[in-house]
């Protein structure tokens, strides 16, 4: 069956401050599968709740337990996204680069977020940034998308043993 593989950088989610009040700024880089649920991709039945393990054929051709997720209830026709986990050589790191008030309650926010990339092939990363507020992108290194009123994505081709760097800046009103 037809299985996409997808790379993916949420920026805010595991921004947090440590013990000492310093930003934590390295992150996971989460690897997901994503397979349609059709009968034109071998599948096309409802499927139940519940715990789906992947395998992959290794070089001898044996089957090679590579993770599981959780699904919930699939009906026909529908997406199955599964977490594989977290890549082990594709580190990223988010940090705010600037923040200052412009106006009452209008505020303007750059960060910069650094993509590593430690495997031998380039790679294809969507970074995912949460935006609260009433907010307008005012500059960004590489083209983004809004993919609904509080989220920004990009699509970020990382280097072989290489790095890929994003910038962007926001205007901001609460």
């Amino acid at each position: 069956m037809p299985v996409r593989k997808r790379l993916v950088y949420y920026g805010a989610q595991d921004y947090y401050r440590n013990s000492y009040g310093t930003p934590i700024g390295n992150q996971k880089v989460g690897v997901y599968l994503e397979i349609r649920n059709g009968k034109a991709d071998h599948l096309g039945l409802p499927l139940p709740k519940g715990k789906v393990r992947v395998y992959k054929a290794d070089a001898s051709g044996s089957q090679e337990f590579v993770g599981e997720d959780w699904i919930d209830h699939t009906p026909e026709d529908e997406r199955v996204k599964i977490k594989m986990g977290n890549a082990f050589d594709l580190v990223g790191e988010r940090t705010q680069k600037d923040w200052r008030r412009i106006a009452d309650r209008v505020w303007e926010v750059e960060w910069e977020i650094v993509l590593r990339n430690h495997k031998k092939l380039g790679q294809i990363v969507t970074v995912i940034e949460p935006v609260p507020g009433d907010w307008q992108v005012l500059s960004s290194t590489h083209p983004c998308e809004k993919s609904d009123r509080h989220t920004l994505t990009w699509e970020l081709a990382v280097p072989r043993e290489g790095v890929a760097k994003l910038v962007y800046r926001l205007r901001t009103r609460y």
